[in-house]
């Protein structure tokens, strides 16, 4: 883009109709806030893009979801139209911005280059104002697109003001804008409530513009999807369908093979490698990426990790973690956070991971929990291993190193260190380091009482 621009997202509104406590525009989509879709594509777009966003009612819950980034706020307290929304705004632009868009924080699917041909066709056509458009089949309930014989727009006219006549144009004013900044500026200061809701409509300017002999262009956009609104939870719903399909297919593209689009859940940011096969019920999302030639699924939850080559995951969560190329996990796995599984690695069926690395090829195949464990290669964890971590005031950590053998129904209490190619004979529980190649029995002897069983049934009869 030639000049700078400055993009302001209202985001003020109650969202009444969401019937939520929290604010409208931080509702996710495919585990993904709403305005995040917006302010991700302007940062990946525009390098010098700046942006302000309008809040008001919930504005904690905005704040919260924006933390971090590179945004600045302005609030309006009360919600007194989309022009006053602007109004509040219009401090934080910076000086040196040429091309003011307006955006919707609860409309999350618009794109750069749409964006891009806004402002294109404003200085093109040295426009005060280049308004984005749609084509609606059934426009019902969207203000009219009023267009001259050469494009140009004179007027907005809303369903409730329209002629028959106007009311069969399908052209409709779905909300996004860029204006020139200086025109904005003059146009806000004209722009009154003298209406039946008391409010500064932003469409107002159009009609003031055209007064002035000011020029107003428009664009159409290619997709309705990108203007589509989300003011409901039906909405929300119809919304996350579309964008699921739209996501699915995109991998399907890539050569990634999906069994069944239609339930399955992949965040949009997510990265699959080519030939990875993806089973129904399976959400992955967050900041994931998954390598090739991988199963994943059915009914796999995967956020905020990074799997690698010809893995196999089934009915199984990982959460924030890495794993490396050629693990297997489940059925009924939990990686939680901080987890590292090396190449190789097995996870079998109910095995809890948390905050724990192990190396390569080492396995633990059900019904243990391994927490703060540094764990080397080629370990074998028998069933029902437990790492002690908690003390009741401190987590520690265990070290187990390469090659070491731990039996069935060991407790491992941290810290603690089990040496290379060391043995920890089942049922033991150990509270001291084992040294390498050592066997660690921790168990009371085994004493039989013969004939006790006829002595109890004496005792008691055949009960």
């Amino acid at each position: 883009m030639s000049k700078k621009s400055t993009f302001i997202i209202l985001a003020a509104g109650e969202g009444k109709r969401m019937k939520s406590k929290y604010s409208k525009v931080v509702q996710k989509i495919m585990g993904k806030p709403m305005i995040l879709y917006i302010v991700d594509e302007i940062e990946k777009n525009f390098e010098d893009g700046e942006i302000v966003v309008v809040v008001g009612n919930k504005k904690e819950d905005v704040y919260k979801v924006l933390e971090g980034r590179n945004v600045k706020f302005a609030y309006q307290e009360k919600q007194l139209g989309t022009a006053h929304a602007v109004m509040c705004a219009m401090n934080e632009v910076s000086d040196d911005s040429e091309n003011v868009f307006v955006l919707y924080g609860d409309a999350p699917f618009i794109k750069a280059d749409t964006l891009k041909k806004l402002s294109q066709k404003r200085e093109e056509e040295v426009a005060a104002l280049c308004l984005l458009t749609a084509i609606f089949e059934n426009p019902y309930g969207y203000g009219r697109i009023i267009a001259d014989e050469n494009g140009n727009v004179i007027k907005i006219v809303e369903e409730r003001d329209a002629t028959e006549e106007q009311r069969k144009i399908k052209e409709i004013n779905p909300g996004f804008y860029c204006f020139e900044k200086q025109e904005l500026v003059n146009v806000l200061s004209k722009i009154d409530n003298k209406n039946n809701q008391n409010e500064y409509y932003l469409t107002d300017a159009i009609e003031i513009l055209n007064r002035e002999g000011k020029k107003v262009v428009k664009t159409t956009a290619e997709d309705n999807f990108e203007v589509m609104g989300i003011n409901s939870r039906y909405e929300l719903f119809v919304a996350e369908q579309e964008l699921k399909l739209r996501i699915n297919k995109e991998h399907l593209s890539r050569g990634v093979q999906i069994i069944d689009i239609y339930n399955t859940y992949i965040h949009p940011d997510v990265e699959i490698g080519k030939d990875t096969i993806i089973y129904p019920g399976t959400f992955i999302l967050g900041k994931s990426s998954i390598g090739e030639d991988c199963v994943i699924g059915p009914q796999s939850y995967i956020v905020d990790s990074k799997v690698g080559n010809n893995c196999h995951i089934q009915f199984s969560m990982i959460e924030s973690s890495e794993i490396k190329d050629n693990v297997k996990i489940g059925p009924y796995a939990h990686l939680r956070p901080n987890s590292l599984l090396e190449e190789g690695v097995k996870i079998g069926n109910f095995v809890e991971v948390k905050n724990s690395k192990l190396g390569k090829n080492t396995k633990s195949a059900h019904l243990t929990y391994i927490g703060d464990a540094d764990i080397g290669e080629n370990v074998n964890l028998g069933c029902g291993t437990i790492f002690v971590n908690y003390d009741g005031y401190k987590k520690h950590r265990t070290v187990v190193e390469n090659n070491a053998f731990i039996g069935c129904n060991s407790n491992l209490v941290a810290p603690v260190k089990i040496g290379e190619n060391a043995y920890v004979a089942a049922g033991s529980t150990i509270t001291e380091d084992v040294p390498a190649n050592a066997l660690a029995i921790a168990r009371e002897r085994q004493t039989n009482k013969e004939g006790w069983v006829l002595k109890r049934k004496q005792m008691y009869g055949n009960k």
